[in-house]
C-alpha cells in the first residue's frame, strides 16, 4: 500500500467505527422491566399519557421492554394512592404488593460497544 493511502485508510475505519456505534446506540431502546417477586398474580396497569394498557404478572414473572419514555404504574387497579412514577432504563419488582426498585439490576441489556479494528500493516522495508 502506497504510504500516502494509510490516513485515508485510517479516517475509513474510524469513520465506520463511529457510524456503527450511533446505529448501536440509537436501536437500543432504554425501558422497564418489572419483575413480580410476590406469591400471587399482580395486575399492574402501565399509564403513557392517555394509553393505559394492563398486564397480569403470575409469580416470578417478569415484564421487560415496557416504559421506554417513562411511564405512571399502578398495582392491582389501586385508584386511592398515586401511581409510581417510572423513569426509562430501570428495574422494579413487587414485592408484598409494594413497588420497589433493583438497582444492582440493569434493566434493559447494555448497548453494544464497538469492536476496534485491526491495525493496518505497512510494508517493512
Amino acid at each position: 500500500m502506497h504510504p500516502l493511502n494509510r490516513p485515508v485508510v485510517l479516517r475509513s475505519v474510524r469513520c465506520c467505527l463511529f457510524i456503527g456505534a450511533l446505529v448501536g446506540f440509537s436501536s437500543a431502546h432504554a425501558a422497564v422491566t418489572i419483575t413480580n417477586r410476590d406469591d400471587l398474580d399482580h395486575t399492574i396497569t402501565i399509564i403513557e399519557g392517555e394509553a393505559k394498557t394492563q398486564h397480569v404478572l403470575k409469580p416470578s414473572q417478569s415484564l421487560t421492554g415496557v416504559c421506554e419514555k417513562g411511564c405512571n404504574l399502578r398495582i392491582d387497579d389501586d385508584e386511592e394512592d398515586d401511581p409510581y412514577q417510572l423513569k426509562p432504563d430501570v428495574a422494579v419488582s413487587i414485592e408484598d404488593g409494594v413497588l420497589y426498585y433493583e438497582p444492582d439490576a440493569p434493566a434493559a441489556p447494555p448497548a453494544p460497544q464497538p469492536q476496534p479494528s485491526p491495525g493496518v500493516k505497512g510494508n517493512k522495508g
